[in-house]
């Protein structure tokens, strides 16, 4: 007797994870890896001898370099993993970037960086893959959002802009693809332990404890805790699931 294929089963599944060599991204490649998909990271720092991914890739994990400001190289990315493995049915918008400083004293630099690799990259990225999604009527795309796409903070103005256009840009996209067979959702990290949440604990001494107070699971975050929500973004069990927001952060949110 024939077994059903598992509908979290990712084989023959080709997938991107932008800001893949670390951290969240890193985790959620290993496990589509470990579910049987193809995956590709694209990072900046692919290929230097110290990034985790040298370390923590499998036979299974490909990479390539990729520059989420420049709109050339993101296509370039895109058009070199369709060549390269016939087809792309997953992305996942991960990189990102967080510059802090207080409103008055963030340059139109600052802002533009952050805008064009949290926001501007990922749009950009939906956008190169969609074709090949659309011939293939299949196509699962992820987008990593914050608790800044629904907080404020003083010194978060760039980051907690473009998190907030992330999550329309999610709405936007789910809406304009469904007929395509896309599903596009956002996943919403609480505090997770990465190098991006460790710069903010080293600029804010109170952070640390103070999201452990809120936090009713008791702990900070680990980018492994992303990992089941990802897979089932991009599984078949998710087929009729589109422009979700869903949240992953041990109560963070719901906490009054």
């Amino acid at each position: 007797m024939q077994s059903t294929p598992s509908l979290f089963d990712l084989a023959g599944r080709v997938a991107i994870v932008t800001g893949g060599s670390r951290g969240i991204g890193l985790a959620i490649a290993k496990g589509f890896a470990q579910s049987g998909a193809k995956v590709v990271i694209a990072s900046r720092g692919v290929g230097k001898k110290d990034t985790d991914f040298a370390e923590g890739a499998d036979a299974s994990m490909d990479a390539v370099a990729v520059d989420m400001r420049s709109e050339d190289s993101c296509r370039a990315m895109v058009r070199c993993v369709e060549t390269r493995y016939g087809a792309v049915h997953i992305l996942v918008n991960n990189a990102g970037v967080s510059i802090r400083k207080p409103p008055e004293m963030l340059s139109v630099a600052d802002w533009n960086t952050v805008l064009q690799i949290n926001l501007t990259g990922p749009f950009i990225c939906a956008q190169a893959v969609y074709p090949a999604m659309k011939r293939q009527h299949q196509g699962k795309i992820i987008n990593i959002g914050s608790m800044y796409s629904y907080f404020g903070a003083p010194n978060v103005a760039a980051y907690a802009s473009s998190k907030g256009g992330v999550t329309q840009l999610t709405r936007s996209l789910a809406t304009a693809w469904a007929a395509d067979n896309i599903q596009v959702n956002a996943i919403v990290p609480g505090w997770i332990d990465t190098d991006l949440t460790r710069a903010a604990r080293g600029q804010d001494e109170g952070l640390h404890n103070s999201v452990l107070a809120r936090t009713p699971s008791g702990r900070w975050g680990n980018p492994q805790d992303i990992v089941g929500t990802a897979i089932y973004l991009v599984s078949r069990a998710s087929d009729f699931v589109t422009g979700a927001m869903i949240t992953v952060d041990g109560g963070y949110s719901v906490r009054g």
